[in-house]
């Protein structure tokens, strides 16, 4: 049975992904599924958990319940699938009822479904309860499994609902998949998914190819460029606000490096073109906040900088993971000074508001948007963040982090934007349409054009354009959205436009704010976990004794490291001295630019191009030691 299974999943990978084989581990974890065994999977970034999945699903039959947080990274493999003729949906918040519904009928009716991505939340909604039931279901996916760790960095309430949805189907083998869990998350994980057994199969931590920097300085721009000089190939820089991202870009831009800018309150049609641009090497660099990343795996990033430390070495390890997935030499290099490291102490207090804060921004919201008691569920509106913050006179971190936490507990979801393409679903089929078309004459070319520029219409929502109906149909794309609104109006169609307006979603019916569950001391005890997390980052960043792969493996368990003999604290520790030729070519190039009475910072980046930037340092000092050079 276990040979036939590995030709099944051979087979599949070469058919539907074009692979020759499964990557280290890949396919022990599929054969562990299709034994029917629970199965935590650790592959850190890069490592294709995806497949980890898709292939076993496949090679299982019926339908695969995919559960996850990352709504984009959804959207993104659900497309991918359908690109290859694999039936998959997607229900997540922000869709509209008849969006759900009909994504749900799909699952149940069309038996070639072979994927169901759900967010969290979304198991707790009546309408999935009362069909999950009726579903196919041959496997269940955890993506993030992580957050179902009350100890994990990104905690959410809502996967605790998974244990309740594995009782409808108990002997469907579920697979749990995270690139970041430390030793006391991996047990939980297992425990709160019900695992019959302990079952882990996890790779190394260790990035042979990946050398991590952490610099403190004061010209973060200046050392950044001379990065860029240092290593060429493509790079990604790490900012935390999206202000930074445009205004980084920029610079990088005046300074000859081709560069832009991405983050999460951009719309579909902006990402993916920017995107697609740095994946194709038309741009260089791209400088994101941490909405960029998830999914995307382009193999030749050669450096990956960040301009800010982030609040969790889990969330470090992701980012700078993305570098060098090729094999091939990369650098992951953090640049901070003074101000960051109070910075992350202000951050952690903005991020844990006081429990009563949080039942006063829910309560403030429902007065606002007029939400009665017991009713509410399902409903979207306009949200502007600033604003709110604004009108409660919170800081606008500390009320972003309330939301947060109300999102966490399921009550309410956040949504950048309600949709970023216009869908379009036609409700009526044979008879009753060709019926509407006679009694409307007016709209029949109309619904004819519909039919003829885009399939599936009948079956599921589709994105369409308006502009384009518009040139087709020879009229003013005005004119397309009133006859769209009018089919809709009629029952013919379900169109549901464009909306770049950022979206409050109420997931459930309104409770009073007292009435919202927070356990104070699983309150305090995560709490006490952030702070220990953000004093690992501190020690990672501030440690000038210990190699920082070692630093970060011993984080996620592995303690039995060696040093990487290539970090900046391995380089200060193991190679004191430059070699004597390398010393003597810098010496040279040193005291000919001090002729030139150039600056040292000038004279560090037109050396770093040529030589490693700390040896360039430590003969500059040498030389000033020695009154050669002012």
């Amino acid at each position: 049975m276990e040979n036939q299974n590995q030709e099944l999943i051979r087979r599949l990978l070469k058919q539907y992904w074009g692979y020759d084989g499964f990557r280290p581990m890949q396919e022990d974890i599929i054969l562990s599924v299709l034994r029917g065994e629970d199965t935590l999977a650790l592959l850190p970034t890069g490592g294709g958990k995806s497949i980890c999945f898709q292939v076993p699903a496949l090679a299982l039959g019926g339908l695969c319940i995919v559960i996850s947080p990352l709504i984009a990274l959804m959207k993104d493999q659900v497309a991918h699938l359908k690109a290859h003729h694999i039936k998959a949906a997607a229900i997540y918040s922000g869709m509209t009822y008849y969006e759900i519904e009909s994504a749900i009928q799909n699952v149940l009716y069309d038996k070639e479904y072979r994927f169901l991505y759900v967010s969290p939340e979304r198991l707790q909604t009546e309408l999935f309860k009362l069909n999950f039931a009726k579903m196919p279901v041959t496997m269940i996916a955890v993506d993030e499994a992580h957050c179902i760790s009350q100890w994990g960095y990104d905690f959410r309430p809502p996967y605790m609902q998974i244990a309740e949805v594995r009782k409808t189907f108990p002997k469907v083998p579920v697979l749990a998949l995270t690139a970041t869990a430390t030793p006391e998350v991996v047990k939980d994980i297992q425990v709160r998914l019900g695992f019959q057994k302990e079952n882990i199969f996890q790779k190394s931590f260790k990035r042979d190819n990946l050398t991590y920097f952490v610099v403190n300085e004061e010209d973060k721009n200046g050392r950044m460029l001379r990065i860029m000089n240092r290593y060429p190939g493509t790079g990604i820089v790490y900012v935390r606000s999206r202000r930074k991202t445009a205004d980084v870009a920029e610079f990088l831009r005046k300074n000859g490096i081709s560069a832009d800018f991405y983050h999460a309150g951009l719309d579909a049609k902006t990402k993916d073109r920017k995107q697609h641009d740095w994946m194709s090497g038309k741009i260089r660099v791209i400088v994101a906040t941490n909405a960029f990343g998830m999914g995307i795996d382009k193999p030749d990033v050669r450096f990956v900088v960040h301009l800010d430390i982030p609040d969790s070495l889990e969330a470090y390890f992701q980012e700078a993971g993305r570098g060098g997935r090729d094999e091939k030499p990369a650098v992951a290099i953090m640049l901070y000074d003074k101000y960051d490291l109070r910075q992350l102490k202000t951050n952690f207090t903005l991020s844990f508001p006081e429990i009563e804060v949080i039942r006063k921004v829910y309560y403030t919201l429902c007065q606002h948007y007029g939400i009665p008691i017991g009713g509410g569920q399902n409903r979207m509106f306009p949200f502007y963040l600033e604003r709110h913050a604004h009108e409660m006179q919170m800081n606008v971190t500390q009320y972003f982090n309330a939301l947060q936490f109300l999102s966490q507990i399921g009550v309410i979801a956040l949504s950048e934007h309600l949709r970023d393409n216009s869908k379009l679903h036609v409700c009526l089929n044979g008879d009753d349409l060709l019926r509407y078309e006679e009694q409307h004459p007016n709209h029949e070319e109309f619904i004819k054009l519909i039919l003829r520029s885009y399939s599936g219409v009948f079956t599921d929502f589709v994105d369409i354009d308006e502009i384009l109906l518009a040139n087709r149909a020879e009229i003013d794309v005005n004119q397309v959205k009133e006859l769209l609104q009018q089919l809709h109006q009629a029952n013919v169609i379900r169109y549901e436009p464009q909306s770049k307006i950022p979206l409050l979603i109420f997931v459930q019916d309104r409770v009073k704010e007292e009435y919202l569950y927070f356990d104070s001391k699983v309150y305090a005890a995560r709490k006490e976990t952030a702070w220990k997390r953000l004093q690992a980052v501190e020690n990672f960043v501030t440690s000038q004794t210990e190699c920082r792969s070692q630093l970060l493996l011993s984080y996620f368990g592995e303690k039995r490291s060696t040093p990487c003999g290539e970090c900046d604290v391995c380089r200060k520790l193991h190679k004191h001295s430059v070699p004597d030729d390398i010393f003597q070519k810098i010496e040279k190039q040193l005291l000919e630019l001090a002729l030139q009475k150039i600056s040292h910072k000038e004279m560090l980046s037109l050396l770093s191009q040529k030589f490693e930037e700390e040896q360039v340092v430590q003969v500059m000092r040498w030389l000033i030691d020695q009154n050669r050079i002012q």
